[in-house]
């Protein structure tokens, strides 16, 4: 075979690194899918499955990297490691952010920070203290 190039199996420390990072990637995509399920609302939703999929998918293609090493495969895998720490919060963050502008209410006892309609009312005469 001409033009292929002949590569030892790796050892048992890169095998016993492949299968944990392997190991912890699927636990953080399971638990991410169980939150997806369980639930209540679109934001703990995208809370659970940002985070897992950031986790999980960058756990397993870490594992891509070091079953194949630094140059080819390995190179892709760790690009894709630096994409995913990108974009799947800033999509999360828009997704909510979306949910929100088109009114889609948070559970009871969760705030909003800097929502309008938990201000103070002040009274009309502009006056600090109704009672003075």
């Amino acid at each position: 075979m001409a033009g292929t190039i002949a590569t030892s199996p790796p050892g048992v420390l890169v095998s016993l690194v492949v299968v944990t990072l392997v190991v912890v990637g699927s636990f953080f995509l399971l638990v991410g899918t169980v939150g997806l399920l369980r639930l209540p609302n679109v934001y703990n939703r995208l809370h659970a499955t940002s985070k897992a999929t950031t986790l999980g998918a960058s756990g397993i293609a870490l594992a891509a990297w070091a079953y194949f090493g630094p140059g080819g495969a390995g190179l892709k895998a760790l690009v894709t490691v630096l994409f995913l720490f990108l974009t799947a919060p800033t999509g999360g963050h828009m997704i909510s952010r979306a949910a929100q502008r088109m009114g889609i209410e948070f559970e009871d006892g969760v705030n909003w920070p800097g929502r309008i309609d938990e201000q103070p009312e002040q009274p009309a005469d502009g006056s600090e203290n109704a009672d003075d």
